[in-house]
Order: structure tokens, then C-alpha cells, then sequence
């Protein structure tokens, strides 16, 4: 069990993902600030309405891109381990909380799924002709590193970070992206009969 300081914002980090950040508050630009300077992660949580979630992501500044007079700054974090968060505590101008490691069990994706996940994956990137590369094969939790290059909605990806198994992962990753490829076809096709004054089918 350990104390770290939190940034609860609206949005869930996923290991291995890279998200750019814009630091305004003055609580958080020390955070940031002693991040830097102490090259400790912090961690951040998905916060709505409902509070904290019980799951979040260590965060480690791999690039500040921008400094502004007023001590704003742009930066660039990449997820790292997973955490769970035990209890907030206080003392400090930012949230804070004690926090355990949060890993997965020993239950590893089945080839199949791996394969599907990764034709999915091409499938999706030609759809939306994006050159985002993909992931090896081999690559450690592989469904953080699929998930982590599309822009899912953070309930979901906040569903794949709260779950300890891999092979479970990426079985809900694989429905995901097909969901989405499946969405994408559609809305080219409802594109393209519009275009040829065609009867058009909307999406239900």
C-alpha cells in the first residue's frame, strides 16, 4: 500500500496509452510540477457524477510540448500499472490516496481471440483509412494496447481497465471493435446511397 497523488479527471488512461493533458489548476500544476521534478507517476482516475472509480492508472510525463507565463503547461502521459484505490487521504492541495497494485489474474487470451482481435484491428484501420500501426502480437496485455489506439467512449474503457483477466478482455475488446467496424460500413454505405440519390437505410 502506498500514497499517491490523483488526478480524477473525465477521461480513463489505459497502460500503455499516451493522452495529452492540459494543466490549468494550480493544485495540479504542482502535481504536475513535482512529477517532474521527482520523476514519480501519479495516478489518474475516471471521475463523473458518481465520484471516483476504484480503478485508475499510473501516469508518468513523457513530454511537457508547451509552458505558459501563468505556469499552464501542455504534456504528454503514458499509462503505466494499474492501481486500486484503498482510501483518499489529505494534506495536500491536490486529492491524494492510498492506493494498491491492481493486476491481472493468470488468465491469458486464447489464440483465436488474439487473431480476431488483430483482423478486427485492420479491418477497423481500413475502414477509417487511418495509419495507426498495430500492435505486435506478443505484446503484453495486447487488448490495452488494441483498445488504446481507438477512441473509445471512457465507460468502456474504463469496463476494460477494471477487469483482471486477459482473455475476458479481449473477448469484450473483439465485440467492441466489431461493433464499431460494423458502425463505420454503415455509415458508409448510408454515405454512399445518398450520393447516388439511393434509398437510404439509416443506422437503428
Amino acid at each position: 500500500m502506498s500514497e499517491i497523488g490523483l488526478f480524477p479527471l473525465g477521461l480513463v488512461l489505459l497502460p500503455t496509452e499516451q493522452v495529452p493533458l492540459h494543466i490549468f489548476e494550480p493544485r495540479y500544476q504542482e502535481l504536475i510540477g513535482e512529477s517532474l521534478e521527482q520523476g514519480n507517476p501519479f495516478g489518474i482516475v475516471y471521475a463523473d457524477d458518481d465520484g471516483l472509480r476504484q480503478v485508475g492508472t499510473l501516469a508518468t510525463i513523457s513530454d511537457v510540448t508547451e509552458r505558459f507565463e501563468d505556469g499552464r503547461s501542455n504534456v504528454i502521459v503514458v499509462g503505466g500499472e494499474r492501481f486500486r484505490l484503498l482510501e483518499l487521504t489529505s494534506g495536500r492541495s491536490f486529492v491524494t490516496a492510498s492506493v494498491e497494485p491492481f493486476a491481472d489474474q493468470d488468465d491469458p487470451a486464447e489464440d483465436a481471440d488474439i487473431d480476431r482481435a488483430l483482423e478486427l484491428f485492420g479491418r477497423l484501420a481500413e475502414l477509417t483509412e487511418s495509419d495507426v500501426v498495430a500492435p505486435d502480437r506478443g505484446t503484453p496485455e495486447l487488448s490495452f494496447s488494441i483498445a488504446g489506439r481507438f477512441e473509445f467512449s471512457a465507460e468502456l474503457k474504463q469496463e476494460l481497465l477494471a477487469e483482471s483477466s486477459e482473455r475476458v478482455r479481449l473477448v469484450r475488446l473483439c465485440e467492441l471493435l466489431a461493433i464499431a467496424a460494423e458502425t463505420v460500413e454503415r455509415q458508409r454505405e448510408v454515405a454512399l446511397r445518398a450520393q447516388t440519390n439511393g434509398k437510404v437505410h439509416p443506422p437503428s
